[in-house]
C-alpha cells in the first residue's frame, strides 16, 4: 500500500525551494502554497532565509520531523537528503522531481537504487524521479501547472509522462473535466502505474472514490496486475480509458511463423486491454473524451437521436456513429413526431436528426428533449448539437440544457462548438459542473468506443477437459526447438484438437505403401508436401489432388530434393474454408492466442483477432464476429459455411493446450481447414522453449 504520510501528510518540506517560479523549486512550492494543503510548509535553500513567506532552512538537518518531501535539487545530492530525512526526520512520503538518474546513466541509476532501498527500508513511498509531481484533494506536490479543479468524484489521471500529463489536463480542463488526483510517475523507481492501480483497488470505496481513471503508459510493466486491478475497478464500477503508445514499430521476435510476425507488441496490449474492459485511446483528445463521457450516466443502449439547429455537424456525427455500430434511428413515422413538428418552426425535420433550424429557441429544445425522455421508447440516449453564428446569446438555451441534463433519465451530451461566439455562455455552462463536447465526430467516436469495450473477461474461466498428464510427458521428453510432427501430433491429440491423420515419410516405397492402404484414387485424392521448408508453397513444395500411385511417385521424387527438404507429409485431401489458430508466448503477457481467416489470406489481410490466455469457447465465438471475413465463414455465393462452434472450441483447446504446456514458446495451425461437419487443422508447427 502507498503510504499516508505521501497521500495526506500533516507536514511537507520543498527542498531547492526558490523565490524564483519559473524554477521547478519555485513553481513547486507555489503550487503547494496554493493549494489545498492545511499542514505546515517548510523549505530549505542554503542560500535563503526566507522563500515565499515561508521561513527557509540551510539544510534538511536543521529540519524538525516532517512527513512528506518534494526534492527540486541536483541528482547528485538526492541520495545523501533522502538519507537524513528517512534516519532521522521520520519522512516516508516522497516526490522526486529532479532528473539525471536511471534514464541518463548507469551513475545515475545507482543513486536512483540507492534512494529507493533508503525509502523501502522505512516502509515510505516514492513518486519518480523525473517527473512533474503528484497532487489529490490534499495538497498539490508539483511544479507543472495548470493545476485543475480537484474533485473526489473527478478523474484520477495516472502518467509516465509529466509533459504529456501537461497536455491532457489542459485540454480536459478546457471542456469542463475535474480531477481528483494526478499521479506523474517519472521513471517509477518505486511506484509505477500498476502499483497506482492496486492502491486504487484495494483502497477502493464505493462512497468516496472516484469511477473514472484515466492512463498515459509508454510501457506496460506489469500486465499480469494491470489485468487483475484493473479487472477489479471496473467490476467495481469504475471506467477505465488508456492510451499506449510507441506501438508502432514491429516486435522483436524473428517471424519465423505467421503467429510470430503478427504478435507485436501492440497486438498484445489491444488483446490485454480488451480482457481488462479498458477504452484504449489513440490521442489526448480522444481519451480526455473518452473520459468525459464516463462522467455522464451510462448508455444503455446504441440508438442514439441526433438533436441540432444546424444541419452538417448532424450528418457528420450520424456517419460518425453509424459506421460505428450504432443506431440513428428514424423517426419520421412515429406517433408523437406530427404533436411535436406542431411545435416547432416551419421547415424544421424531426426524422432523426430533429433539426429546429438556426432560428430554434430554448423553448422549442426542452419540447425535443422532453419528447425524446417520454414518448420515444426507440432512443436511449441523445446528443444536443447547439452553436452560434454569434447574433445572439446561448445562455437560456444552455441553462435549459443544463436543467434537463439533470431531470432526465436517458443521458444526455452537449456539443456547443461555439468557443469562441459564445465562449462566456459555455464557460457558464462548465461552471455548473457540466463537461462540454466541442467537436461532435470525436465525441460520436468516443460514444462508439466506450459503447463497443466488452467488460472485463472473468478471471477464472472453465476451459474445455484435455489430457495433462499426456501433455506433459510429450513435453517433458521433447528438446527445445520446432517440434517433429508425430510429437506435436501427440499435443493435438491430448489436448482434443482435430488434425489431419498424415504420415511422413522419406522413402518412395514409404509414400507408395500409404498410398494403397488409405485407398489413393478419384475419390479419396491426397495431398503431398514437403518437410522442412517454412513458406512450402513459395518453394513448389506443395501437390494437391494426386489420385494415382504414378503421380505419388512422381511427386515424390519432384518433392524430397527440394532444398530443406528432409521427407514428405501426406494426407488424404480434406475441404472448406482455410482458417489459422496460432498462439506465441510473451515473456510479460504470457501466451497469445490469435486466430481468423487462414492460409495465404493471414499474409494478405491479416484479419485476425486475438486474446490473452486463457480464452474460452464463448469469448472466442463472439470475438469471430469482428472480424471483417466474418460472412467468409458463415458461408457466401454457395461456399459453405464454418461451423463456428466447432471453431471455437478448438480455439479454446488451443488455449487450454498452452496453460498445461507453459514451454511451448509458439504454434502456428495454418490452415485449418472448416465446414459444418468439422475444423480440422491440415498443417501445424510448435516450437518450444523450456
Amino acid at each position: 500500500m502507498i503510504c499516508k504520510e505521501l497521500l495526506n501528510p500533516r507536514s511537507i518540506v520543498i527542498c531547492g525551494a526558490s523565490s524564483d517560479i519559473h524554477k521547478p523549486g519555485g513553481k513547486a512550492l507555489k503550487n503547494l502554497l496554493e493549494s489545498n494543503f492545511k499542514g505546515t510548509i517548510y523549505a530549505v535553500n542554503p542560500k535563503e532565509t526566507e522563500v515565499q513567506g515561508v521561513k527557509c532552512y540551510t539544510k534538511v538537518d536543521d529540519l524538525p520531523q516532517v512527513d512528506c518531501a518534494i526534492l527540486c535539487i541536483a541528482a547528485k545530492f538526492c541520495a545523501q537528503t533522502v538519507d537524513v530525512l528517512t534516519q532521522q526526520k521520520g519522512t516516508k512520503g516522497f516526490i522526486i522531481i529532479s532528473a539525471g538518474f536511471s534514464e541518463e546513466n548507469a551513475e545515475g541509476a545507482a543513486i536512483e537504487k540507492h534512494i529507493v532501498d533508503s525509502i523501502n527500508a522505512v516502509g515510505g513511498s516514492l513518486i519518480g524521479p523525473n517527473c512533474t509531481g503528484f497532487l489529490n484533494t490534499n495538497y498539490a506536490g508539483c511544479f507543472d501547472t495548470p493545476i485543475p479543479k480537484l474533485d473526489p468524484h473527478g478523474v484520477d489521471f495516472i502518467t509516465g509522462s509529466g509533459a504529456t500529463a501537461v497536455f491532457i489536463k489542459e485540454y480536459g480542463i478546457s471542456n469542463g473535466l475535474t480531477f481528483n488526483s494526478v499521479w506523474a510517475v517519472g521513471n517509477s523507481a518505486q511506484i509505477g502505474i500498476e502499483d497506482v492501480l492496486e492502491h486504487l483497488d484495494e483502497s477502493f470505496d464505493p462512497e468516496k472514490s472516484s469511477r473514472v481513471i484515466m492512463l498515459y503508459m509508454e510501457k506496460v510493466g506489469d500486465p499480469q496486475r494491470l489485468l487483475k486491478h484493473s479487472r477489479s475497478l471496473i467490476n467495481k464500477g469504475c471506467h477505465i480509458a488508456a492510451i499506449k503508445s510507441g506501438g508502432s514499430a514491429a516486435g522483436s521476435r524473428a517471424a519465423s511463423s505467421h503467429t510470430g510476425a503478427l504478435a507485436t507488441n501492440d497486438a498484445a496490449v489491444d488483446a490485454l486491454f480488451r480482457k481488462a474492459g479498458i477504452v484504449r485511446c489513440q490521442n489526448r483528445q480522444e481519451l480526455t473524451t473518452v473520459c468525459g463521457v464516463f462522467m455522464y450516466p451510462e448508455i444503455k443502449g446504441n440508438r442514439c437521436a441526433v438533436i441540432t439547429h444546424a444541419g452538417g455537424p448532424a450528418v457528420m456525427l450520424t456517419d460518425v456513429l453509424s459506421n460505428g455500430g450504432m443506431e440513428v434511428p428514424s423517426l419520421k413515422e412515429h406517433p408523437a413526431s406530427p404533436a411535436l413538428l406542431e411545435k416547432l418552426y416551419a421547415g424544421s425535420s424531426v426524422g432523426n436528426p430533429i433539426d429546429f433550424l438556426a432560428t430554434g429557441t430554448a423553448e422549442q429544445l426542452g419540447y425535443i428533449i422532453d419528447a425524446v425522455e417520454n414518448e420515444y421508447t426507440d432512443i436511449d440516449f441523445s446528443v444536443v448539437i447547439f452553436g452560434s453564428p454569434g447574433l445572439f446569446s446561448n445562455r437560456e438555451v444552455y441553462k435549459l440544457l443544463a436543467e434537463k441534463m439533470k431531470t432526465c433519465k436517458k443521458p444526455i451530451f452537449p456539443v456547443l462548438p461555439s468557443i469562441i461566439n459564445v465562449k462566456d455562455e459555455i464557460q457558464e455552462f462548465i461552471d455548473g459542473g457540466h463537461i462540454n463536447f466541442p467537436e461532435e465526430c470525436v465525441l460520436g467516436n468516443a460514444i462508439c468506443k466506450v459503447y463497443h469495450t466488452p467488460k472485463p473477461q472473468p478471471e477464472h474461466v472453465e476451459l474445455p477437459a484435455v489430457d495433462v498428464a499426456r501433455i506433459r510427458k510429450t513435453i517433458d521428453r521433447c528438446k527445445d526447438g520446432w517440434m517433429e510432427i508425430s510429437d506435436y501430433n501427440e499435443l493435438f491429440d491430448a489436448a482434443g484438437i482435430s488434425r489431419k491423420k498424415s504420415v511422413e515419410v522419406s522413402k518412395k516405397e514409404d509414400a507408395l505403401a500409404f498410398a494403397k492402404e488409405v485407398g489413393c484414387g478419384k475419390d479419396m485424392p491426397l495431398v503431398m508436401k514437403v518437410v522442412g521448408p517454412l513458406h512450402k508453397s513459395d518453394v513448389g513444395g506443395v501437390t494437391l489432388g494426386v489420385k494415382d500411385l504414378d503421380t505419388v511417385a512422381k511427386e515424390f521424387d519432384r518433392l524430397i530434393v527440394i532444398p530443406e527438404t528432409y521427407a514428405v507429409e501426406m494426407y488424404p485431401m480434406l475441404d472448406g474454408t482455410d482458417v489459422y489458430i496460432g498462439a506465441i508466448r510473451d515473456p510479460k503477457f504470457g501466451h497469445q492466442i490469435f486466430f481468423g481467416l487462414g492460409g495465404i489470406f493471414i499474409e494478405v489481410l491479416k484479419d485476425v483477432q486475438s486474446a490473452i490466455a486463457p480464452i474460452t469457447a464463448a469469448e472466442a465465438k463472439e470475438m469471430l464476429t469482428h472480424l471483417r471475413g466474418y460472412k467468409i465463414l458463415q458461408g457466401v455465393r454457395g461456399q459453405e459455411p464454418v461451423n463456428i462452434d466447432l471453431y471455437a472450441d478448438q480455439i479454446a483447446r488451443v488455449s487450454a493446450l498452452v496453460q498445461a504446456a507453459p514451454e511451448i514458446a509458439e504454434i502456428d495451425l495454418n490452415p485449418l481447414l472448416g465446414n459444418p461437419r468439422y475444423v480440422t487443422a491440415v498443417d501445424a508447427r510448435i516450437r518450444l522453449e523450456k
